[in-house]
């Protein structure tokens, strides 16, 4: 924990580390003492993480608030333990200890289901999936998924947007354009059920771009007719676009791909990672396309 001369340089420390001794006693089995006392060790626990972290010792204060949250957990209190636990993973991100960094955010965030905060408990995961994305991508990714799905069983998709474009967005920087196009089309069902059809259409003209941008015509095409199911993108500008889009491939014409995309008034309005992918359509060599009657094109009025 602190070192001798921490302590003797600085009184605050040397109070903590006395703290932490005395809450241990507190906690540990003795002949004399059967049973624990977490009550009476929790806020010394806190008020040497809180010490600590004043005094720059980050690790010290990291195991001062997981004890702490320990306390609080034995106390019936998963609230507050799932506040230490954040506390704690902030401070392994400063730390470099990325592992540590999920497992006590994830923690944190069960320990806020237990108590029926949903929104704190995504919100933490989220906090976890930002402090590890650039060094630990698919878990964040997992992090900010599980995150999604806690609060659409919860009934809240609209507040699920924002961890659903954090985890496109990882996928397009690792190039994995397929698993970020399908994130954009779970994406457009949780607008569905929330009834947000501009972020609906303006995600499954997203996945399209994405499946277009990966060289994988078929997967938007099906796409395409999937989403065009539902009636809010089928007579939506989006749908539009995504039919001059498909058009334009499929008749083997990339100029055409080009002013189509220049010339979008929906484009502009997407994620600003999507339009990087859009402007550069195509990104692979295009022909055209003939169906099994000879027929090349989609026919726009076939399709409205």
């Amino acid at each position: 924990m602190a070192s001798d001369k921490a302590s003797n340089s600085n009184p605050k420390v040397a109070e903590a580390e006395k703290l932490v001794k005395k809450a241990d006693k507190l906690t540990k089995f003795s002949f004399t003492k059967w049973f624990p006392d977490w009550t009476a060790a929790t806020p010394l626990y806190e008020q040497a993480a809180n010490a600590f972290k004043l005094a720059k010792m980050p690790e010290a204060a990291k195991i001062a608030y997981e004890k702490a949250a320990t306390g609080q957990e034995r106390s019936s209190s998963p609230w507050s333990a799932g506040k230490h636990l954040e506390s704690a993973g902030g401070l392994a991100r400063e730390l470099g200890n990325f592992d540590e960094v999920i497992d006590l955010y994830k923690r944190a965030s069960e320990l806020y289901v237990q108590c029926g905060k949903v929104q704190p408990a995504a919100d933490a995961l989220d906090k976890g999936a930002r402090a590890v994305e650039d060094v630990k991508p698919d878990a964040a990714v997992r992090m900010y998924i599980d995150a999604c799905a806690l609060l659409e069983e919860d009934g809240r998709d609209q507040m699920a947007f924002d961890s659903y474009r954090s985890a496109a967005s990882i996928y397009i920087k690792l190039n994995r354009y397929e698993d970020a196009a399908t994130v954009f089309l779970r994406w457009g069902q949780a607008a569905d059920k929330c009834k947000a059809v501009q972020s609906q259409c303006k995600a499954y003209l997203s996945a399209i771009i994405v499946y277009l941008f990966a060289d994988n015509f078929n997967l938007a095409d099906a796409s395409y007719n999937d989403c065009s199911q539902m009636d809010s993108f089928f007579k939506s500008d989006q749908n539009h676009c995504a039919v001059q889009l498909l058009s334009a491939y499929r008749e083997g014409r990339p100029d055409e791909i080009k002013h189509v995309v220049s010339t979008s008034s929906v484009i502009p309005h997407l994620d600003h990672m999507v339009i990087r992918l859009a402007k550069q359509l195509p990104s692979g060599k295009v022909t055209a396309i003939v169906d099994e009657t000879g027929h090349n094109g989609l026919d726009e009025d076939d399709l409205r």
